[in-house]
């Protein structure tokens, strides 16, 4: 009768289980961690994203309403306030803290009906920020907030206006809007510069 033999065969000890299992939640918690910080690292992203779309709208409303508008007015500290009764007058100047003018359906020399965007507070708080009003500026209940509250807007902005006179003046009207400032977002500051030009679409020399 043939003998028959049989080899020994071990499984896995509990231990070697406990380190194979350990080892496994390692690895997945730390997949799971780098996946959190992608995903808030992506909505944070996308929400600098969208504050910057929204300085970039701002800007091109600012540009498409001087386009088709007439009369600019730059608004210089020292000569101009809100309100004033000047402010249909055309002038031009290298740094102002905003600009007035008639809007395309606009009545010349009605304070009323003007459109005015300027860089500054609001009487509430010292954040600078840009206001419009389609209303003239009598009053400055007619000014809406035009950036968000995470958008502080620096000092050194400005609104540029070259060739505003009336003719004999040669030289047809061009705006020049620069701003600067900072994000604050989740507590992470983030520098902005934006600048655009834009010159009237009507005749004016």
């Amino acid at each position: 009768m043939k003998k028959m033999y049989f080899k020994n065969q071990r499984g896995y000890t509990i231990i070697e289980t406990m380190i194979a299992v350990s080892l496994f939640l390692v690895i997945i918690m730390a997949g799971m961690g780098a996946l959190l910080n992608a995903n808030l690292l992506h909505q944070k992203s996308q929400s600098m994203r969208s504050i910057m779309d929204s300085l970039s709208f701002i800007m091109e409303d600012i540009g498409r309403s001087l386009r088709t508008g007439y009369g600019y007015r730059c608004l210089v500290v020292g000569e101009d306030t809100l309100p004033t009764a000047s402010m249909s007058t055309p002038k031009s100047c290298v740094s102002g803290w905003g600009i007035a003018f008639e809007s395309a359906n606009g009545v010349p020399g009605d304070n009323n009906d003007q459109w005015i965007y300027y860089i500054g507070t609001n009487g509430i708080d010292s954040n600078i920020r840009i206001f419009k009003s389609t209303a003239g500026p009598a009053s400055l209940s007619n000014f809406i907030q035009m950036t968000p509250d995470e958008v502080a807007i620096d000092s050194n902005s400005f609104f540029s206006v070259l060739g505003a006179e009336m003719p004999p003046d040669a030289r047809q009207p061009f705006v020049t809007i620069k701003l600067i400032g900072t994000i604050t977002f989740k507590n992470v500051v983030t520098p902005f510069s934006l600048q655009t030009s834009v010159s009237q679409r009507l005749i004016d020399i």
